[in-house]
């Protein structure tokens, strides 16, 4: 377990209201010499980079673990198995090594997620009835999505709320109810899922020709890609028929950013218009790097993301993803997964680490 000290002191900073990017460094640095001590394929790899408790001034000196790493080795600064819950990643063949993140207890985990989403798609809101387009907890224990949005609806949501998705896939005479409902009552309605899922729900509309225009208040918030699980649909495109399906303007169209080996997430403001700026709270920031080097790449300059999320405080605060983003005024823009010499950057990365962790 972490030692509780640790815990409280970040439990606050998610709490502060207003905190200085000095605080944001000495929470940062008490991390990296919890991590640096008791996760030894992160000291390992520290090390050979030259990166120790005497030489890491600043969060910006931490090294980035690329983000497959966590399909290799258990990061963790305590054994797996004391774990509360362990994230996994969602992989496409059934063969394929998953990602694990281990969580001592799900605390920071949520309340990172519940102040964060409270932000950024609640607003001041009242708590608003859901429809979930994704599996639930018990259906999927080891998704950090399925948790997401379990919390949503707990603490969220109206007693109302309710999952859309089964064993069977999307319960269409439910979903085509709920859309009549809200639109009829003039509650507001908000669905919240994976952004497939959303694909498939514009195919079963489009098929039986309905339209909906829910009423005002109502939002969507989808999160993840297309790639394998439906058929692609551009950015532009697909906001332009949720709009169109649903009577949702894009700009009440929230897209989530985030991964199972980070503790919070990105949003938007809208999807009016696109790339849209994904920004994140006070307890994570983020850096456009060259991948190899860990460079912090000119503002306004393509690079890959490495964010430093202060939640992740058993596995390693800094990650280097293998997304392709550039530094905009208030935030970033996301622009797709690394391909060519970005992707074979991030491999190099990946090789890196591995050599450096086991030996």
């Amino acid at each position: 377990m972490a030692p509780p000290k640790l815990i409280a002191e970040l439990l606050a900073f998610v709490a502060d209201d207003n905190p200085s990017d000095e605080a944001f460094d000495r929470q940062a640095l008490a991390l990296f010499a919890h991590q640096f001590q008791h996760n030894l394929p992160f000291q390992r790899f520290c090390q050979q980079r030259g990166k120790t408790l005497r030489t890491v001034k600043s969060w910006r000196d931490i090294p980035a673990v690329p983000i497959s790493a966590f399909k290799a080795l258990s990061l963790s600064c305590i054994p797996a198995e004391q774990a509360e819950r362990t994230f996994m990643t969602s992989g496409t063949t059934q063969a394929e090594v998953k990602g694990k993140h281990h969580h001592p207890t799900l605390a920071v985990y949520d309340a990172s997620m519940i102040r964060n989403f409270r932000q950024r798609f609640m607003g001041a809101g009242d708590p608003v009835r859901m429809g979930i387009l994704f599996p639930d907890e018990i259906l999927l224990p080891n998704s950090s999505l399925a948790h997401y949005l379990a919390l949503a609806v707990r603490e969220f949501g109206t007693d109302a709320s309710h999952y859309l998705l089964t064993q069977q896939g999307l319960d269409t005479v439910r979903v085509m109810a709920e859309l009549e409902r809200a639109q009829q009552t003039g509650e507001p309605y908000a669905l919240l899922g994976a952004s497939y899922s959303f694909v498939h729900l514009l195919d079963e509309l489009q098929r039986l020709g309905k339209t909906f225009h829910l009423p005002p208040g109502s939002r969507v918030l989808d999160t993840g890609g297309f790639k394998g699980q439906s058929r692609e649909l551009s950015m532009a495109e697909f906001y332009a028929q949720l709009s169109a399906k649903l009577g949702i303007s894009a700009g009440h169209c929230i897209n989530m950013y985030g991964m199972t080996e980070l503790s919070t997430q990105f949003y938007d403001a809208g999807n009016a218009t696109l790339p849209s700026v994904k920004s994140g709270p006070h307890w994570i920031r983020s850096r456009v790097v060259e991948p190899l080097s860990g460079e912090e790449l000119p503002r306004g300059q393509q690079g890959i993301l490495a964010h430093c999320d202060l939640a992740n405080f058993n596995s390693v605060t800094t990650i280097l993803t293998e997304d392709v983003g550039v530094a905009v005024d208030g935030g970033f823009l996301l622009l797709g997964r690394a391909q060519g010499s970005a992707a074979k950057g991030c491999s190099l990365a990946v090789e890196e680490f591995l050599q450096a962790a086991t030996a």
